[in-house]
C-alpha cells in the first residue's frame, strides 16, 4: 500500500465503545513519508500501579483477579491499571461486545469480545488462558491473558525506540489500537491527524482513566507520613531515556543527580522499604514502595541507613550517595518504577512533580 496516494478511512460503527479502534485494526489515511512525530501523546501522564479499584463504576469483581494475573505475568512493567483502563475503552467490560465495520453499506462484525480482537489479530494473540482446551475470544479467562500478552509484547518492543515520541506505555497503546506499523511511520503515537484522532484519543484517554480504576495502597498508613521532596541536593545530570551503550537497555532507565560521594540521600516521599543492599550493576541500592503504589529506586550508594520491611517517612535519609555499582564517578542514580524490579521504569520527572517536588 503506498501511503501517498490518500486512502479513504475504513469506516466503523463500534458499538460497544464510542472510541475504541479494536485490536490490530489497520487504519487507512493519507500521509507522506515525511509526515512523522512531532505531536503525538508525549508522556504527560503519571502512571498508578497497585491494586485494581473494584466495585460499581469502577472494575467488575469477575474480572479484577484476571486483570491483575495478566500484569503480573507481564516483565516489563505492564499496570493492572492500563488494562482496565483498555478493557473499558474496548468494550465497557462487556464480554459480548461487538464491532462492525461497515462495508459496501452493509455492518460487518469485525471486533469480538471484552478486549474487542478481530478475528486476524485473535488468531495469532489468543491464547487458553483458562486452560480448558480451547481459545475463545468471547471468553473473559482467555481474552483478559491474551490482551495482557499482546501488550507485554508491545511494551517490549516500545522501549526498544527510546527516541519515539511517547512513553513505553504510550507507544504500546497506540500499537494496541492501531498496528505497530503506524508507531514506526510516525516515529511515536499517531497525532491527532491521524485517522480523526481515534488512536490519539485512545491512549490519552486510556492514560487519563488507568489512575482512575487503580486503588492507592494504604497498608502502611496512618505511620506513612512526611513531606515529598527531592532525593539529593545536588543538579540533574544525565535524563532519562537517554540513548547509549553503556547501558544493557540500550537507553538510561532513570535520571542521575550529580552528587558527591557522601552525600545524604533522602526517600522522596512517604514509603515501605521494599529492598536495601547489593543490586549488581547498582551497586548498593534502596527500593521504596510509596502509598500509590509507585517504586522508587536510589543506586550506587556508599552507605544504606535503612532495612527492608520499615516504613519510613518522605525525606528521611536512607543512604549516602557513591560510586558503587557499574559507574563512571559518585552520582546518585533514581529511578521511578510501577514494580520493584528492574524493566518497570517511568520518567521520574514527571511524577515528582505530580507530588509537588520542584526539579
Amino acid at each position: 500500500m503506498d501511503a501517498k496516494k490518500g486512502i479513504a478511512l475504513l469506516a466503523a460503527v463500534f458499538v460497544a465503545s464510542p472510541f475504541a479502534v479494536g485490536i490490530g485494526l489497520v487504519l487507512l489515511v493519507g500521509a507522506s513519508d515525511d509526515d512523522k512525530g512531532g505531536d503525538g501523546a508525549g508522556g504527560d501522564f503519571v502512571l498508578t500501579a497497585g491494586k485494581l479499584r473494584v466495585g460499581p463504576g469502577y472494575v467488575p469483581a469477575q474480572y479484577a483477579g484476571l486483570i491483575e494475573k495478566a500484569a503480573a505475568s507481564c516483565d516489563q512493567g505492564l499496570p493492572a491499571g492500563i488494562l482496565a483502563a483498555q478493557l473499558n475503552a474496548e468494550s465497557n467490560f462487556k464480554p459480548n461486545a461487538m464491532s462492525y465495520e461497515i462495508k459496501n453499506g452493509q455492518k460487518i462484525p469485525l471486533a469480538k469480545g471484552i478486549a474487542q480482537f478481530i478475528d486476524s489479530t485473535w488468531a495469532t494473540q489468543g491464547i487458553d488462558g483458562d486452560g480448558d482446551g480451547d481459545r475463545d475470544v468471547w471468553d473473559p479467562a482467555d481474552a483478559i491473558p491474551s490482551q495482557g500478552k499482546m501488550m507485554c509484547g508491545l511494551l517490549k518492543t516500545a522501549k526498544k525506540h527510546p527516541n519515539y515520541s511517547g512513553s513505553p506505555i504510550e507507544l504500546a497503546l497506540a500499537g494496541y489500537n492501531a498496528g505497530w506499523g503506524w508507531v514506526d511511520h510516525y516515529d511515536g503515537v499517531p497525532p491527532q491527524r491521524f485517522a480523526n484522532g481515534q488512536t490519539y484519543d485512545y491512549v490519552k484517554d486510556i492514560m487519563a482513566n488507568q489512575a482512575r480504576l487503580t486503588a492507592p495502597d494504604n497498608s502502611g498508613s496512618p505511620e506513612m507520613s512526611g513531606e515529598w521532596t527531592k532525593p539529593v541536593n545536588a543538579s540533574v545530570g544525565t535524563a532519562y531515556h537517554v540513548p547509549g551503550g553503556m547501558w544493557s537497555s540500550g537507553y538510561h532507565t532513570g535520571i542521575d543527580f550529580s552528587a558527591a560521594a557522601g552525600t545524604p540521600v533522602h526517600a522522596i516521599g512517604p514509603a515501605k522499604v521494599v529492598s536495601a543492599g547489593a543490586g549488581g550493576a547498582y551497586g548498593n541500592q534502596v527500593v521504596l514502595q510509596h502509598a500509590d503504589g509507585m517504586y522508587s529506586q536510589y543506586a550506587h550508594l556508599s552507605r544504606i541507613d535503612v532495612s527492608a520491611g520499615q516504613t519510613i517517612p518522605g525525606g528521611q535519609v536512607v543512604g549516602l550517595s557513591g560510586n558503587t555499582g557499574n559507574t563512571s564517578g559518585p552520582h546518585l542514580h533514581m529511578e521511578v518504577r510501577t514494580g520493584p524490579a528492574y524493566g518497570s521504569d517511568i520518567s521520574p520527572v514527571p511524577y515528582m512533580r505530580s507530588k509537588g517536588i520542584r526539579i
